[in-house]
């Protein structure tokens, strides 16, 4: 949006425009938080879910009609849209949709991004929106799409895409662009080898968020001529966003992510390795995080549980009830423990004499009397028995635990014997 636009010109833009999360992915690289439930369902931030992230931008821009698209293992995601997003009225045109994989249009589910909206035409077109701005489910981040989908209009652009920079040795993960001088997408490479670095900085490489802003028809248009194509693996990256720059240059629009007061680079996370996943919990921890979970003019909306506060007992030199350097949620009793550098959900008990450091506990989690636990991200309902060590030996943490590249020792209920069909 160019300085001085009318917010009016803003908001009429958003009234008429759909989001479509796409929230049906597995997620494997979070290996056995995504066992029995979907990434976008992962908790994140002590009380929230991956998925109210983009949610959240959405409400907070002002688009008031949004499809969550859902695939793999959506019970505890459905759950989550369920009870946390049911507040929208119905009255008013607004809406948060559940567009599970349900063969309306072809007689598979959906085998790939551009697959999963195709397959829900019908539905869109009945929204009869303008534009509509797609979004990945499963990344962490403050974002007013507003902003981009005037960008969008302002530019005469078919398509927008929404990019980050991205150091060089990373972008090998993300879809990577170049651009001209006014902006405009002249060359997209899905997670290449050798990724093109940007003009003027060799360092770091112009990659795709995964967030779109189509005009309706245009959009319909391509995924048409996808669904079409043989040997498409009808993804959005791999397939739609090359051929469109192939074939309508000067009609794709790049969109600068970037924090507006500063106008550098904005907050962004990709939290899809345990290691990413770990380290972006811990960093709300921080005196002043990146990511400001307390700023009120830009509220994370959730499912809100009805819990008593956290409470700290016991004061005694050799069992002291305290925590420092953390983020405690409510219905957490830490007895008689000490809890630093750590992020805990909601209902987790830490007993008398334990210790916890730099670890995400996640909720409804018991962790019994004399454990040490350090740098461990420790799966819903766990309960770890008395005496428990873990983070300190990786050799003894690998035979029993997931133990990734970076260190970080991920636990789950089946691997202490626990006999769950799934985890919420």
């Amino acid at each position: 949006m160019s300085a001085g636009q009318d917010p009016r010109f803003v908001s009429r833009l958003t009234k008429k425009t759909l989001a479509l999360i796409l929230a049906g992915g597995r997620g494997s690289r979070l290996k056995h938080l995504t066992k029995w439930r979907s990434k976008p369902a992962v908790p994140f931030g002590g009380k929230f879910r991956i998925i109210d992230f983009p949610l959240s931008n959405c409400i907070n821009s002002g688009i008031r009609q949004v499809g969550v698209l859902t695939q793999y293992k959506a019970h505890t995601l459905i759950l989550h849209l369920q009870r946390g997003w049911s507040f929208l009225r119905g009255e008013f045109g607004e809406f948060v949709e559940i567009l599970p994989a349900q063969q309306r249009i072809e007689s598979t589910w959906y085998t790939g991004t551009a697959d999963a909206v195709y397959q829900n035409q019908d539905i869109i077109r009945n929204h009869q929106s303008d534009y509509v701005l797609v979004l990945a489910g499963d990344h962490i981040y403050r974002m007013d799409y507003g902003t981009m989908i005037a960008h969008h209009v302002e530019s005469g652009a078919d398509m927008t895409v929404g990019c980050i920079e991205v150091d060089l040795d990373k972008a090998k993960e993300f879809g990577v662009m170049s651009v001209d001088d006014e902006g405009m997408v002249v060359e997209f490479a899905e997670k290449p080898e050798n990724p093109q670095p940007m003009p003027g900085n060799e360092n770091a490489a112009l990659a795709s968020m995964g967030i779109y802003v189509f005009n309706t028809a245009f959009l319909f248009e391509q995924l048409i001529k996808d669904a079409d194509t043989p040997n498409s693996s009808h993804d959005f990256g791999k397939d739609i966003i090359p051929d469109v720059i192939d074939r309508y240059r000067y009609r794709v629009m790049a969109y600068a992510f970037q924090d507006p007061k500063s106008g550098k680079q904005a907050y962004w996370r990709d939290v899809g390795t345990v290691d990413a996943f770990w380290a972006a919990n811990l960093e709300l921890i921080g005196v002043t995080p990146e990511l400001n979970l307390y700023d009120e003019s830009w509220p994370i909306w959730t499912y809100q549980e009805q819990l008593p506060p956290a409470k700290f007992i016991f004061d005694d030199d050799d069992r002291r009830g305290m925590a420092v350097d953390s983020m405690v949620s409510g219905g957490c009793i830490i007895s008689g423990a000490v809890v630093r550098n750590s992020l805990l959900f909601s209902n987790v008990r830490v007993n008398s004499y334990t210790e916890v450091n730099d670890s995400v506990i996640l909720p409804g989690v018991d962790i019994g009397r004399n454990c040490r636990i350090t740098k461990a991200v420790i799966d819903r309902g766990c309960e770890i028995p008395e005496g428990t060590v873990i983070g300190e030996d990786p050799e003894a943490d690998a035979k029993r635990f997931h133990l990734s590249k970076g260190g970080v020792v991920l636990v789950t209920p089946e691997m202490l014997g626990h006999v769950l069909h799934y985890v919420r």
